[in-house]
């Protein structure tokens, strides 16, 4: 194996695992620092814990656009977008079955569509520029916004608001959670320039392009948290967190991902980006809608239906890793 590829797999392994563990200390110890000074455990929990799964793209998304590497920031927002649905929900609920109460597809998915679209919107002209990103940055900051207000307005009973409160920790000192506040804020933009490294010299080692190593391997990486966090929720039978997390991911995504990277630099878009890969991440959206929906009642992602879900991620991937070696 040539020694360039394993220094390329080496910082790819030393970037996932740093930045996710840098992400996890960053939101423990905000959380329980914005705790200790007062703030609402729920506002928190729809803020910081919010962001937290999200970090890891947001990151790395924003390091590849300061080193030039555009192809790579929107391939990492748009593939993370299609392994939560695919991926993450198709192999947690394949596991647990995951009932979702109507409120949330009601709420969410609307919001999730209109966000999809705009972002279809911005992108159409093959450009990102630094308007769109003050476009996409203001609409993350009017969802926490909105996020906050409907928590608050409607508390505890709140599946999703209540879940979220309780990630919240509650008996972190405050010395304790500035240390990882730090630690966290230090390593992760470490982290994340490690990683797009790894990344750009695998893409040219292997001879793909960048847009495909983010939508593939780095966007497999970065989407681990809102695995655990599935994973996690799905075992303790929180079945609104663990689809709540997800559809909270993709809105992140698009909006604060893509917004930040287009701030920091404006994005040239590849059009196969937007003809192939834009276009999976709205089909199976709303494969996963139809899925859920039922006329009455709570929703469910049912064992065949989370099959469905993960065979066409994994059909996505073949096919795109197969045309970009064969190109």
């Amino acid at each position: 194996m040539p020694t360039t590829l394993v220094i390329a797999l080496l910082e790819l392994a030393a970037g996932f695992i740093l930045l996710i563990w840098a992400a996890d200390r960053l939101v423990t110890g905000a959380s329980a620092l914005a705790r200790n000074l007062g703030v609402s455990p729920l506002v928190v929990g729809l803020t910081i814990v919010g962001f937290g799964t999200s970090a890891p793209e947001m990151l790395v998304s924003a390091m590849a656009s300061v080193r030039g590497n555009p192809a790579l920031a929107i391939g990492n927002a748009v593939g993370s977008n299609i392994a939560n649905v695919g991926l993450i929900l198709g192999l947690t609920a394949m596991i647990y079955p995951l009932k979702v109460e109507r409120i949330t597809m009601k709420r969410e998915f609307p919001v999730l569509g209109v966000i999809m679209l705009l972002t279809l919107v911005l992108m159409w002209n093959l450009e990102l520029s630094r308007t769109d990103g003050v476009i996409l940055a203001v609409g993350l900051l009017i969802l926490v916004g909105g996020m906050v207000a409907l928590g608050l307005a409607r508390g505890e009973s709140d599946p999703l608001a209540a879940s979220l409160t309780n990630e919240v920790p509650d008996n972190m000192s405050t010395r304790t959670g500035v240390i990882w506040t730090l630690v966290g804020l230090v390593l992760l933009p470490l982290s994340a320039h490690i990683l797009v490294s790894g990344a750009v010299t695998l893409a040219m080692v292997v001879g793909v392009s960048e847009a495909v190593v983010g939508l593939t391997i780095v966007a497999l990486g970065t989407s681990l948290p809102e695995l655990a966090a599935a994973a996690t929720s799905a075992l303790r039978k929180e079945d609104d967190l663990a689809i709540g997390n997800i559809l909270g991911s993709n809105m992140f995504n698009l909006l604060g991902v893509l917004g930040i990277a287009a701030l920091v630099h404006p994005l040239f878009i590849e059009p196969i980006l937007l003809q192939r890969d834009v276009t999976i991440m709205f089909v199976m959206t709303f494969l996963l809608f139809a899925l859920l929906w039922r006329r009455r009642g709570p929703g469910l992602i049912s064992r065949p239906a989370a099959a469905t879900l993960f065979v066409g991620f994994i059909s996505y991937q073949t096919v795109l890793i197969h045309h970009s070696l064969s190109a």
